[in-house]
């Protein structure tokens, strides 16, 4: 029993169950069986209240998981489908995962992080999955974190900027708060309906 708990810290798993693990030789990838644990079960994937089930959905499903060395890993449990009265017939929510995403929460967070101090195809290349892959993990993370954060809270000095990217041929630009150093604001375009994207967003009140 104590082995299989440290399968579960090893690959980061949250909340998961580990029922066996398995070295599939011939894929070069291992395999780890795990389950939702009881008081997580039957929830929608995207709200993640209590639902009832709806059928056994396809079947079971397979999650990246961390890298164990040069060995890749995969999580691999039942995915049925539940019935929430706000968003319908949905997969359902497991603790390890985000909805619709095919990796880990600690794979996804490990791609972001080196998202964010290194280039992107020197991280698909690390991680091995596709460039793009990186930039959906990226924005999935991304919109996680900021969600319910209020970005333009407390808003005083502002700095505006423009950056080029594409070669030069396209330009973002944008806002930053001078006070706590970070990125408030970024929209496509350097002319003033661009600036006024930003106060629009802002409002009359922040604004004033």
């Amino acid at each position: 029993m104590r082995g299989i708990r440290i399968w579960a810290e090893l690959l980061g798993l949250k909340q998961a169950v580990v029922e066996d693990v398995d070295l599939d030789e011939e894929a070069g990838v291992l395999v780890v069986s795990a389950r939702v644990p009881k008081r997580a079960k039957d929830r929608c994937g995207r709200c993640r209240r209590r639902c009832r089930r709806f059928d056994e959905g396809r079947g079971q499903r397979r999650w990246r998981a961390l890298d164990l060395g040069s060995i890749r890993a995969f999580v691999q449990a039942p995915a049925p489908r539940v019935r929430c009265r706000e968003h319908g017939v949905v997969v359902a929510a497991v603790p390890w995962a985000r909805h619709d995403a095919g990796h880990t929460y600690a794979f996804e967070e490990q791609v972001a992080w080196l998202a964010v101090h290194t280039s992107r195809s020197a991280v698909a290349q690390l991680m091995r999955v596709a460039w793009r892959t990186v930039g959906v993990i990226v924005q999935r993370v991304a919109a996680a974190g900021m969600a319910g954060v209020d970005r333009f809270a407390g808003l005083r000095r502002i700095g505006v900027d423009e950056i080029s990217y594409k070669r030069g041929h396209k330009y973002l630009t944008v806002v930053v708060d001078h006070d706590t150093k970070r990125l408030v604001w970024a929209g496509p375009g350097r002319d003033k309906e661009t600036l006024a994207g930003f106060f629009d967003q802002l409002g009359d009140e922040r604004s004033a």
